[in-house]
């Protein structure tokens, strides 16, 4: 099991960001569909409510662990 690395309250900033963003993507993917910018804002939206639901981030692991190497 992966070990959480985020607060309850990062958690919930991330899932209501990522929400917000994903909405965002998708009406403007409606609108003009061919543009891969909006592709994009959906992958990273996405990943920003799947890191507050398993409130797990590999970038503060990351982070971490070079914090410690120092």
């Amino acid at each position: 099991m992966i070990k959480q690395n985020i607060g309850i309250l990062n958690a919930l900033a991330r899932i209501t960001c990522g929400l917000t963003f994903l909405t965002i993507a998708c009406c403007n993917m409606i609108k003009r569909s061919r543009q891969t910018g909006n592709i994009i804002l959906t992958i990273l939206a996405a990943m920003k409510v799947a890191e507050g639901i398993v409130r797990y981030c590999p970038v503060t692991t990351i982070i971490q662990k070079l914090r410690k190497q120092s």
